[in-house]
């Protein structure tokens, strides 16, 4: 399956979670941002996939979205610590146990957890949402799925006094649609995953809600890595250059230290 170009600070991906270390491999560097620095995710089988009949494939993943979506909801209704602890807990045990886990068999037999950075809440915003003046649409190849449209629709406001900069958010333009947050920083390639990390892909339920007043809550301590940092099968949607805040966000998921 041919990878599409999008940002990675020019490194190689850092692979989590010890004690297994995949082989290296590159992520190749961006084009400019005329040329789709993106690339397309949608769930396509992995290859980590066992071999289950097509009735048994989609019930399995439709029992991962099913407690994906689960997860984010408990999340939205406790306290944002208590929260993180059972996003940990449900992504570990989903991870070591589930069908469609993106880890080979051989891999959740050694898998040790998700290496996460301890919950910090100076690092959880809640942002106004601005016009995306000036962004461009994306539209890339996503393989199977065909043609993938990111139509950029808001800027937030509220993080640059603590992250540096303000980040875009993206509608999926696909059946049913949904909010999707992508973004890279200082950290990539030295604690973190060198292509960026995801904060919201509301079409798969990674939704952290909204204040009574309307204002989004874009808690960074709930980034997690795409799942081709995990398998070379996935094709990933990598940030934008436009997404890439200056500081190294030091919450969420790690690199094991």
């Amino acid at each position: 399956m041919a990878r599409l170009p999008g940002w990675n600070g020019g490194r190689r991906p850092a692979f989590p979670h010890r004690p297994f270390r995949p082989k290296s491999r590159r992520v190749r560097p961006a084009m400019n941002r005329s040329a789709a620095p993106a690339l397309a995710q949608r769930h396509l089988r992995s290859a980590t996939t066992p071999d289950l009949s097509r009735r048994d494939r989609f019930v399995s993943l439709l029992d991962w979205r099913r407690q994906i979506a689960d997860l984010y909801a408990a999340v939205r209704a406790l306290p944002a610590e208590q929260g993180f602890a059972q996003w940990r807990g449900v992504r570990d045990r989903l991870f070591r146990e589930h069908a469609q886990s993106p880890l080979s068999a051989a891999r959740r037999a050694q898998f040790g957890g998700i290496a996460c950075y301890a919950y910090d809440p100076a690092l959880r915003f809640e942002v106004g949402l601005a016009p995306a003046t000036g962004r461009e649409t994306i539209r890339l190849e996503a393989g199977k799925d065909g043609l993938m449209t990111l139509a950029p629709y808001a800027l937030t406001q509220g993080l640059e006094p603590a992250l540096g900069g303000e980040l875009t958010l993206y509608w999926i333009e696909s059946y049913g649609g949904g909010t999707f947050l992508p973004f890279g920083d200082a950290s990539n390639g030295e604690e973190t995953f060198s292509g960026g990390r995801y904060l919201l892909d509301t079409i798969k339920s990674a939704d952290l809600g909204a204040t009574p007043d309307g204002r989004m809550i874009l808690d960074f301590n709930f980034s997690y890595y795409p799942s081709c940092a995990y398998s070379e099968a996935w094709v990933c949607p990598l940030s934008p250059f436009e997404n890439r805040l200056p500081v190294a966000v030091r919450a969420g998921e790690r690199d094991p230290a």
